[in-house]
């Protein structure tokens, strides 16, 4: 029983000296927080993280509840990535700048008080996260809405339900088998995909016929109809950051399409019968 109290206990100064913060606490403007013992999050799983991220110097990084700023100064050192760490204790906000600033990196790694759910994230281009579940599924909407397709998001141990990851990487870290009982850690890696909901017209060149698609999507499935095309089917909708791939099949002939979204537009190559054409979709619908 002592040993289970002082594991719980363990785990809690780590949660709040991570920055992981239950959705109660992000959303409430004037929580006192306590500042107590601080664990940070062993090196080894930022490394990591920032290695399935696939993190360069071109990538802006935001840490969403960022402790005490490790992820973004190793980013920035590193990398020589830009970023910035936003945490709702002030303390450690402070404890990251001068951390920044001792290091060298404070003009690539900057850290605010500020709570997570009001923060602006469009202009990042990388998210990290080691937040409780409950607070993932909160934010799991924002961060969807407000990444630009191909923005990438790595989080440590927890994940967004069923937005289903596109990967994960479980590795051995023993020292985190004091802190919660299990010696290993498990990254999980999404890509915003483009938003493509809504009926789109498809026109393929060298062919009369124009193709009306009726697309849906949630999160990382999208599933279409063709709506104005007898005998046709469309399949295997697939989005990953811009690119897009289908299939639309004419009895048991497929044709693969593959291309790039932009906005309301589509366009890309797709094979007919032996022959590379161009294909290119506007968007008169969205939903």
């Amino acid at each position: 029983m002592v040993k289970q109290l002082v594991v719980r206990f363990v785990a809690v100064l780590l949660m709040l000296g991570a920055g992981v913060q239950s959705p109660v606490e992000a959303q409430t403007k004037d929580i006192e927080r306590t500042g107590g013992p601080y664990v940070p999050t062993p090196q080894v799983v930022v490394d990591q993280m920032l290695r399935f991220g696939r993190v360069n110097q071109a990538d802006y990084v935001m840490d969403l509840g960022s402790g005490d700023g490790v992820i973004v100064i190793t980013a920035a050192r590193e990398l020589k990535a830009v970023g910035m760490g936003l945490e709702i204790d002030p303390e450690l906000v402070a404890r990251a700048n001068n951390t920044a600033k001792k290091l060298g990196v404070n003009d690539r790694a900057t850290f605010q008080a500020q709570d997570v759910f009001k923060a602006d994230l469009s202009k990042a281009t990388v998210v990290t996260l080691y937040l409780l579940p409950g607070m993932m599924m909160n934010l799991r909407n924002k961060i969807y809405d407000e990444l630009r397709p191909g923005a990438r998001v790595v989080s440590h141990d927890y994940h967004f339900g069923d937005w289903v990851a596109d990967d994960r990487y479980t590795f051995d870290v023993p020292e985190k088998e004091f802190i919660n009982g299990v010696p290993s850690a498990t990254i999980y890696l999404w890509t915003i995909p483009a938003k493509v909901s809504g009926t789109w017209n498809i026109k393929v060149d060298g062919l009369s016929q124009q193709y009306t698609a009726e697309l849906s999507q949630n999160f990382h499935l999208t599933n279409g109809t063709l709506s104005n095309a007898r005998g046709l089917g469309i399949s295997d909708v697939a989005v990953k950051g811009e690119a897009i791939t289908f299939s639309i099949w004419n009895g048991s002939v497929r044709h693969h399409y593959r291309g790039q979204v932009k906005g309301n537009a589509m366009s890309g190559m797709v094979n007919l019968d032996g022959r590379e054409a161009k294909w290119q979709a506007l968007r008169v619908v969205s939903k």
